[in-house]
């Protein structure tokens, strides 16, 4: 198991692409800091992993929770080795439907919360030259209507990663880097669509230019493509934002038959 002994902290890991990236990890050998802000999930997902597993609730955007998120790590197992920053909310609003209240909220969650974590992570991570992986998303490039603050939170955090790239390893030995994702089937997702409207089956419905391989991205094949980054495996690049999408997100012109 090639992170035996290694401890990774995953926010929003009670379900979801968290979730994901946790059990592989787990099954890897890491000790794994589960984080969420419901109980019940929580606990689900502690009791089928077993041992090497501590679970802590709490809202990131109150004060001290990221510095107590952290601290819960290094009592239960001595250290951090890996920081991922999951956790995030995903508001539906076009402009007209955007105030303040909203754009706080969001920017507190998806990118202050973020911020506050990796500073309050920084010595324990410097002790071990651990990483910190940033899970973003495709509309920190381009946005969406209809997801306006959030893809302005995923931008920020972009910056973020970007701006500590070189500053942690050169201080501290710390490598980050940012996951921009498209697409993903997590349970909340296909729960969502249904919501908005959508039929029971709407994810087996999208055209080959929405989904190539004709299927839409998993988290467990997110968390796969992100274990090389959280184990460090991809040490000493650092800074490095990649897109994991079916698709360049950039000039994309689509195929079509």
């Amino acid at each position: 198991m090639k992170l035996e002994g290694k401890t990774i902290l995953v926010t929003g890991s009670t379900s979801g692409i968290g979730e994901a990236i946790a059990r592989k990890c787990h099954a890897e050998g890491a000790n794994i800091v589960l984080h969420g802000l419901h109980k019940e999930e929580g606990e689900s997902v502690c009791e089928s992993l077993g041992s090497r597993v501590v679970l802590h609730l709490s809202d990131l955007t109150v004060d001290g929770a990221p510095e107590e998120l952290v601290q819960k790590a290094v009592e239960t197992f001595g250290g951090l080795d890996a920081l991922v920053n999951n956790a995030a909310v995903f508001p539906r609003a076009t402009i007209e439907h955007t105030d303040a209240e909203l754009f706080d909220t969001t920017m507190a969650v998806n990118a202050r919360a973020p911020l506050l974590l990796c500073k309050a992570a920084a010595d324990e991570l410097g002790k071990r030259q651990g990483v910190i992986v940033n899970i973003g998303s495709i509309n920190a490039y381009c946005g969406e209507a209809n997801l306006l603050v959030y893809s302005m939170s995923k931008g920020a955090l972009m910056t973020m990663t970007r701006s500590l790239g070189e500053y942690l390893q050169y201080t501290k030995g710390i490598c980050s880097y940012q996951l921009n994702l498209g697409w993903v089937l997590s349970e909340n997702e296909r729960l969502r669509k249904i919501d908005e409207g959508l039929p029971e089956n709407w994810y087996e419905l999208q055209p080959r230019e929405v989904s190539p391989h004709g299927k839409l991205l998993t988290p467990d094949q997110i968390a796969e493509m992100a274990y090389p980054f959280v184990s460090g495996m991809m040490r000493p690049t650092s800074g490095s934002v990649i897109e994991l999408e079916q698709y360049p997100i950039i000039g994309r012109n689509p195929s079509k038959e």
